[in-house]
Formats: structure tokens, sequence, C-alpha cells
């Protein structure tokens, strides 16, 4: 027997005497709780649904129509695999027991026909023997620093003596180090001398910046140390004290500014030609004397054109 609320009960109220109830609140809730078990046993006893007979065949029709599709689109694209009637003369994918198209050969033998993806690939396989070919090693084990090997190679072509390797080298106490006056020669161009400033190592980029002077105006050239274009790099003059920073940069500013070294560069050039002229027996060679008196600004000759007296 269903419960009884007490608003099945209270039937005198009318819709315009207000409610005045004091236990409506529970008997909502109550009301609530016995439609939501009753709700639950229906759906317990009543059996599911099942789908009705015309979706499953509308199913079935759907999918043979895409079969039938399929095939189609299968036909047009490729009408070397169909006969005259419409049935595919090999053994499509999926599709087991059909015609077999036989084919006949330049010699006039009679074979199957094979597809010329699966034809390469098997005749490759005939050629080259892949269990026959070692396997590479691995890269770290062939070459474990495939990047220093790469630098050690290029630096043996491009510095074979290891003198400009020498020249920057921190473990050498004769390196040139910042402060010092570097003349550059190079294979195409003048020579370009200036203030060392600074002195980039990276390996096979090493680079080294000059700061020189050129008709008055301050210029600044980076070289490269290995470059090819580099034909040489000399010290002109050593630096009087050790320099405290890595870049003299401080030098670009009036005060600072070494100026010119065009005069200490041509000294240089003189003591060089001068020494270089001077052979075993302490005498000079033939024209090298004349080259030196023109290094060091010999004499100029006289004008013998003028007035007779």
């Amino acid at each position: 027997m269903p419960p009884v609320f007490p608003d099945d009960l209270h039937t005198c109220t009318t819709a315009k005497s207000p409610d005045t109830r004091p236990h409506a609140p529970m008997a909502t809730t109550a009301r609530a709780g016995a439609s939501r078990a009753s709700a639950s046993i229906l759906n317990t006893l009543t059996p599911k649904k099942t789908l009705p007979v015309k979706e499953t065949w509308k199913q079935t029709k759907t999918s043979q129509a895409k079969k039938l599709a399929a095939t189609e689109m299968h036909r047009q694209l490729y009408p070397h695999l169909y006969n005259e009637a419409g049935k595919p003369t090999v053994a499509l994918k999926g599709q087991a027991g059909r015609e077999i198209r036989i084919i006949k050969t330049r010699d006039g033998e009679t074979k199957q026909w094979e597809n010329p993806a699966d034809f390469f690939r098997r005749k490759l396989k005939e050629h080259h023997n892949t269990a026959k070919i070692p396997r590479p090693l691995p890269i770290k084990k062939a070459c474990p620093h495939p990047i220093a090997a790469v630098a050690a190679t290029q630096l043996t072509k491009l510095d074979p003596n290891g003198s400009r390797t020498r020249l920057f080298d921190r473990n050498n106490p004769e390196c040139a180090r910042v402060g010092d006056i570097l003349l550059v020669r190079l294979r195409t161009g003048e020579p370009f001398a200036g203030v060392c400033i600074n002195i980039r190592r990276r390996g096979i980029d090493t680079a080294i910046l000059l700061r020189g002077q050129l008709t008055r105006v301050g210029v600044e050239v980076w070289y490269k140390v290995y470059s090819p274009l580099v034909e040489g790099i000399e010290v002109v003059q050593r630096a009087t004290k050790r320099a405290r920073r890595a870049r003299l940069t401080y030098m670009r500013k009036p005060k600072h500014d070494r100026g010119s070294v065009e005069n200490v560069v041509r000294m240089y050039l003189r003591q060089k030609a001068a020494f270089g002229a001077v052979g075993a027996d302490g005498k000079m060679k033939g024209g090298a004397k004349a080259r030196a008196a023109a290094m060091a600004g010999g004499k100029k000759k006289k004008n013998s054109r003028g007035k007779k007296r």
C-alpha cells in the first residue's frame, strides 16, 4: 500500500488561502523520494528496447553501397587490372580466388603478371644480399668526437707548420698578447698594422682585432688567424707592461688612443731588411744594400741637370 501524505488528507485548502502548514517541506521531500523509488522499480521490471529490424537492414544496405563504390573507384583508377567483363585479372587485397593475369615476355615465355614495385624489390634483394653486407660501426665508436676531429684536420691543412697556433697559444711565453703591435700580410691587398685590442680564441675560428689609423681616421679590422687569405702575422713591438684587461676597448677613447703606428712599423721593416741582408760572412749582399738604404730613407741623388758654371 503506498504511503499516505498529509497533502492527500488536506482537501479544504483553496488556491487563494495561504499554505500555513508547518510540515510542507518534509512532505515534498518524501514525495520526491517515493517517485524516484517507483521509477527505479519500473526500469527493472520493463525489458530493454530492441533495435527495429528496419535500422539493421538500412545499415546492411549502406555497407554494401560503400563496397560497390570502392570497387568502382578501384576499377576506374586501375583499369589495367580488370578484363573486358569488369572482373579483376589479379588477386586483389582481401579477395582470394580471383583470375590471375598471364603475360608474355620478350622471349615468348608466359608467366604470371607481377606488380612492378614487388618485381624491383625482389630483384634488389637477389642482387644485394643484405646478410653479407656488414653493418657500419656506430658513430660514437668510430669517431667519439667528430667536431674535434674535423677541426684538427682543418688545422693541419691551414697551418701545417703550427706557427700560428704557437703564436696565439696561452702556454707559449712568447705568444702575442693584447697591447702588442701586429703586422698582418695578405695575399691580396696591402698589409695592415695596428694595436691588438682583442684576441678571440675559438679553435679554427680564432681571430684578432687590430686598431690602427688610415688617413688619420681610427680603423678596427678583424682578421681570421687561419684564413687562407692571410699570408703571415708578425709581432712588430711588444707591450711594455702586461695589460690588465682581456679587451682593450678603452683605447677607442682619445685619452688612451695609441694613434698611428706607421713609424714603428717602418723602423721594424728597416731593421728586418738590414738583418736579412747580412750574409754568413757579415757583409751585405748584392742588391740588399740598396734595398736597406731605400727602406732607411737614404739620400736622394742630386739633380745633374742645371746651369753650367
